[in-house]
């Protein structure tokens, strides 16, 4: 299986900006749909925003629609991340994940994991 990292998160205000990436040093990445996910406190992990192995289809749940993009960069091996106008209640443990085939909301069809990034989004 793929290793994947993340890493660029960090702590901001409500309104800023963040990029997470997720990467790995295998080329087999481009063979994987990538879903990002969080994990606040005490609350379950949930599906943030997937896009398929070529890049050619996206989806993302709604709390984050219009505000975060997803993208990748197969030649870099990376999936990225973009959050714009961040809430607080984007706080949360952000993680990557891959699987082959179809994107899917629930982590449990994902095969791998990186360790997650902490984002902080204050008032």
């Amino acid at each position: 299986q793929v290793q994947l990292v993340e890493s660029g998160g960090g702590t901001v205000q409500a309104g800023d900006s963040l990029s997470l990436s997720c990467a790995t040093s295998e080329y087999t990445l481009s063979m994987y749909t990538v879903g990002w996910f969080r994990q606040a406190p005490g609350k379950v992990r949930e599906f943030v925003a997937g896009i398929t192995s070529s890049g050619s289809t996206t989806y993302y749940a709604d709390s984050v629609k219009g505000r975060f993009t997803i993208s990748r960069d197969n030649t870099k091996n990376t999936v990225y991340l973009q959050m714009n106008s961040l809430k607080p209640e984007d706080t949360a443990v952000y993680y990557c994940a891959g699987r082959r085939g179809l994107i899917r909301t629930s982590p449990a069809m994902y095969d791998t994991w990186g360790q997650g990034t902490q984002v902080t989004v204050s008032s």
